[in-house]
Parts: C-alpha cells; sequence; structure tokens
C-alpha cells in the first residue's frame, strides 16, 4: 500500500521475529473512524514490524460484532466501544479459553443523535413514534442507543425502528427515509460530514438524559461537539465514551508490545490519514478500565514512562 504512510521506517523483513504474522483486524463500516484508522494502522503494522502481508482490515457491524469475531479467533485485533466490551467480560466465565485484553484506549468517541436541521424534535424523548436508525444490530452504536434510549424512557419498540448502518443511515436520511439516526464516533466522522454537505443537520443535545445514563452505566462520560462541526449553529452537550484497542489474553507478549509501540511511534502519520489520531494520548492511553490491559501492552508502557 502506498500512501503517507510510505516514509514509516520499518524493520527489514528478513530481521523481524514478525515477517510471517498473520492479522486479522475487525474494525466497522467503511465511513467510520474504526475503518480508516485500521487501515491506516495495517499499513504501519506491516512496516513498524517488518510483516510480510499487511494484516486484514475486515469491515464489519462495529463493537459488538468485533467482540463476537475475537472471542471465536476470526479476528485477532478488534476496536471496541468500553462500554459493549465491558458487558461481554461480564458474561465470560473466569479463566475460560478467551479473555480479550487491551492493548490500550485509543480514543473517545461521541454519541450523534443525527436530524434534519428543520425536524422539530429536539429531545430524546421526541423522536417517540419516528423513523429512527439506531445502528446495525451487532453494533457498538445500537448497543449505546438501546441505554440512551431507556434513559429517556423509551424502548426501541417506541420508534419506527431501522437497523442501518453509518453508510446506509446516511443514505436513507439524505433520500428522506428516517426522521434520525444513532452514530458513535470521533468529530468529524467521515459519513456525517458528508450528509452534511448534501442537506442542513443538527444534532440532538443529551443534556436531559446526561444524569441519569451515567447513573445507570458509569462507563460512560460527558461530551461536547463544538459549534460549526457538521456546520451546527451551537455546540452541544452528549455522552462520550472511550474506545480500545482489543486482543485476546493468548496473544504473544512481544507481537502485543510490538503493536501498541508502533502506533505511537507512528501517531504522525496517522493524524495524515484521520487528525482524530491526534487525541491519542501515551497518559490516557493505559486508561482502559474495566477491561486489563495485555501484559506486553502494559510493558510497553512502563518503558515508556520511564524514558
Amino acid at each position: 500500500m502506498a500512501g503517507p504512510l510510505a516514509a514509516v521506517s520499518g524493520l527489514a523483513g528478513c530481521a523481524s521475529p514478525f515477517t510471517e504474522a498473520r492479522l486479522r483486524l475487525a474494525t466497522g463500516g467503511t465511513q467510520g473512524v474504526y475503518y480508516s484508522l485500521g487501515s491506516a494502522l495495517a499499513q504501519v503494522w506491516q512496516q513498524q514490524l517488518g510483516m510480510r502481508a499487511a494484516p486484514e482490515v475486515l469491515v464489519t457491524a462495529g463493537s459488538v460484532d468485533n467482540l463476537r469475531q475475537l472471542i471465536s479467533r476470526t479476528a485477532d485485533v478488534a476496536f471496541s466501544q468500553v462500554d459493549a466490551a465491558a458487558d461481554v467480560l461480564n458474561t465470560l466465565t473466569p479463566g475460560g479459553p478467551t479473555r480479550p485484553c487491551a492493548l490500550g484506549r485509543v480514543y473517545d468517541e461521541f454519541v450523534h443523535v443525527v436530524v434534519p436541521r428543520d425536524a422539530p424534535a429536539q429531545r430524546l424523548a421526541d423522536l417517540r413514534g419516528l423513523r429512527v436508525s439506531v445502528g446495525a444490530q451487532e453494533s457498538g452504536v445500537y448497543f449505546v442507543a438501546r441505554r440512551l434510549l431507556e434513559s429517556a424512557g423509551l424502548a426501541v419498540t417506541d420508534l419506527q425502528t431501522a437497523y442501518l448502518s453509518i453508510n446506509d443511515s446516511v443514505a436513507a436520511m439524505a433520500e428522506g427515509r428516517i426522521d434520525a439516526f444513532f452514530w458513535t464516533g470521533g468529530v468529524p466522522t467521515g459519513g456525517v460530514d458528508t450528509l452534511a454537505a448534501q442537506m442542513p443537520i443538527r444534532l440532538l443535545d443529551l443534556s436531559d438524559i446526561l444524569k441519569r445514563i451515567r447513573t445507570l452505566y458509569p462507563v460512560y462520560a460527558p461530551g461536547t461537539v463544538p459549534a460549526r462541526s457538521y456546520g451546527i449553529e451551537k455546540s452541544i452537550t452528549t455522552v462520550l465514551v472511550r474506545n480500545f484497542l482489543l486482543v485476546d489474553a493468548s496473544m504473544e507478549d512481544d507481537l502485543a508490545y510490538a503493536l501498541i509501540k508502533a502506533l505511537f511511534e507512528a501517531q504522525s502519520k496517522l493524524v495524515v490519514i484521520n487528525p482524530l489520531a491526534r487525541s491519542i494520548d501515551l497518559r490516557a492511553a493505559i486508561s482502559t478500565q474495566p477491561v486489563p490491559l495485555h501484559p506486553g501492552a502494559l510493558r510497553y508502557f512502563r518503558e515508556a514512562k520511564d524514558s
């Protein structure tokens, strides 16, 4: 793969212990941040680790699908929201054959509830009876949408519900087939940016349900989408969701160490692909609770702290 990452220095293939490594990276829809960052990471890892073949970038439904693939061993590395990962950890048998661990906290996402600018809906409760996409059924979007609706006194059955990916949600709103859609992503997210260029949109402010959802689910935090994002006229309060890169606990420590080390060494290159990579912070990356850090990643963070 040529491009802005071509200049990243890597290990010579013949000298690398990872030459024959084969990795599959579970991301998300092609218009989402998981996919764009995952595609860039695949280039970084191939070059930095001296891998003969770039990791395969898997297009998926999102966090829940990614976790399922990680547990079933059809993916080796996966992006996931903290809420979905915490929920899965609670269902696994301690000491079982699979156990997701984190390479690190890579960035934070913001919940988007997108509506046409002239729509009457102002709060989540106003979505009752409307045509709403709550995300693909194995996505982290759907996972958090159900919880948000619950906090607003609604259930999915109170809506004319559609289960659409970010790509399909954008197309459906542009064509007038839905009244609103949920999304969790960085600001800006490519698909929402694309929609904003086609039609005026805004995001629902979630201030009224923030206290309740944080009481029910402490993994969430308050967040702000600034004015001028997607052409919106004023900043809005929303829910912030931490995002992790996950692997299985069985991954070799040296490989886990090399993967997270390469990410930070190539961060300036990743920013060229997606500006959101600028928010990946070494000090914050270790904060993956309640998901444990992989021992190889922990070794990297300890060394980086001491250097």
